[in-house]
């Protein structure tokens, strides 16, 4: 799902990630009913309880994503989610959600880097239907041209709506091209225009008896459910598929430590407001040491995750030199994460002007340093974020899912208020001179090329995920 307004979309892309590894303000408020369990197949059951109203989220989550596609097949990942909509022997095509439709449910599925998800929402009651359908397109789907080459157009012309049509979209495609050089997290998830019309049947098919298997499948269940009850249905619909013995290992290049600063410029002729987007490649909490997500974590919501943080109140506030100005910590992926900032001039100041004042102000901030009060402020931010996470089935059924298919477990998840509250200043000033080097960093500006016309809302949203 994509934001129309890039202040909006960053804060809540920050909101997600940092609410990812936080779930109380304290051990006695962090939640410790979520439990899991293993069926013989090697399917990972997550069940979540909340018993607030008779509704239940189930969602299934396949370790494949589209860095794990063969070279020359990107969108890959991206166009078997929707193929998977095209039914089994049982369910005919476009039957799935219209059943879900019908019994008052609703239902969807995303594509990303690192995974591929379908979820539904539906009355307890409905529980069972849902898990017979999804546990069906697990090991049935069924295949035909007339059913894939249509869809591949859908694709088609759902990367120029998103991506072709945004100028923004565009920038962030080919930052992260530029980004890296080796690791295919550099390729789009919605995939490139003449690698999707390269797709086919047998393309999809073969990645889908590949990839898609109990075995490399976590399933969760978020809501008015028991361990025991769903252990009984886990069983039931899911139990009898055969795991795959053959399922290859996630072994991908490693990206080289950077060398150089990138930088990337874009005009196109509908921005009216220019950006500045910046990258830092960093560790993410899969692949970093010990401490140092989280010390990245803290750092990104001390200098620019707000309008109370050093960052803004330095641009937006004191220097009037940019009307948006902030930073996040990107540290959910299963190879590596990165630091992001970004601004917009304000009216009357260059590109150039702004990004100069950004680089000054880091520049300032790894000189010296922070208060302990913003430290403070900066804990209490993030507990504060993730308490909302708590009042969402969806959302909490998401933030599992993402964290168990990028390597981490649910254990994680409960230690990391602690792990949060032992970072020091220190922490994060050692993660901030050791990651925020100009050589580690890709640069891009969005401008407005000569013949300038009026820039529509998401023309300032840069692409996060394909769906």
């Amino acid at each position: 799902m994509h934001k129309t307004n890039l202040i909006t979309m960053l804060r809540h892309s920050v909101m997600a990630l940092l609410c990812l590894w936080l779930f109380g303000t304290s051990a006695q408020a962090f939640r410790n009913d979520v439990s899991s369990f293993k069926l013989a197949n090697g399917l990972e059951v997550v069940v979540i309880p909340d018993h607030r109203a008779p509704v239940v989220t189930h969602m299934v989550w396949y370790k494949i994503g589209a860095a794990d596609e063969a070279p020359g097949e990107s969108g890959l990942a991206h166009f078997l989610e929707h193929l998977l909509f095209k039914g089994t022997d049982k369910i005919k095509p476009g039957q799935f959600s219209k059943t879900v439709a019908r019994v008052g449910g609703r239902d969807n599925a995303f594509t990303s880097l690192d995974y591929t998800a379908y979820f539904q929402r539906v009355a307890r009651d409905q529980l069972p239907l849902v898990m017979e359908m999804e546990a069906d397109r697990m090991n049935n789907l069924k295949l035909t041209d007339a059913l894939v080459l249509p869809e591949r157009n859908v694709v088609l012309e759902e990367r120029r709506s998103r991506v072709d049509n945004r100028p923004a979209s565009r920038l962030s495609e080919q930052m992260n091209a530029a980004f890296y050089v080796s690791h295919p997290y550099g390729k789009p998830v919605i995939g490139w225009q003449h690698e999707i019309q390269a797709l086919n049947r047998d393309k999809a098919m073969a990645f889908y008896k590949k990839y898609y298997a109990p075995n490399n499948a976590v399933l969760i269940v978020a809501g008015d459910i028991t361990a025991k009850d769903l252990r009984k249905l886990a069983e039931k619909y899911y139990g009898s598929i055969p795991s795959k013995s053959d399922l290859p290992k996630r072994v991908r290049p490693k990206e080289p430590d950077p060398q150089a600063a990138r930088r990337v410029t874009l005009k196109d002729p509908r921005v009216t407001s220019p950006q500045i987007q910046r990258s830092y490649l960093t560790p993410s909490y899969t692949t970093a040491q010990r401490g140092e997500a989280e010390a990245l974590q803290v750092l990104a919501e001390v200098f620019g995750s707000n309008s109370t943080s050093i960052l803004f109140q330095s641009l937006v506030v004191e220097q009037k030199i940019a009307s948006v100005a902030g930073m996040y910590y990107s540290g959910n992926g299963l190879d590596s994460g990165r630091v992001g900032f970004y601004a917009i001039p304000a009216a009357g100041k260059s590109i150039e002007e702004t990004e100069r004042a950004m680089d000054l102000a880091i520049a300032d901030f790894l000189k010296k340093g922070f208060a302990t009060e913003d430290l403070n402020r900066a804990k209490n931010g993030l507990i504060a974020e993730a308490i909302y996470a708590q009042d969402s089935q969806n959302q909490l059924a998401r933030l599992y899912g993402t964290a168990l298919v990028t390597g981490q477990k649910i254990e994680d998840i409960r230690e990391w208020p602690k792990r949060i509250e032992k970072v020091t200043s220190k922490d994060v000033m050692n993660v901030a001179r050791k990651y925020l080097l100009l050589k580690r960093s890709t640069t891009g500006h969005l401008m407005p090329s000569k013949k300038s016309q009026p820039a529509k809302q998401n023309d300032r949203a840069p692409v996060k995920e394909a769906k």
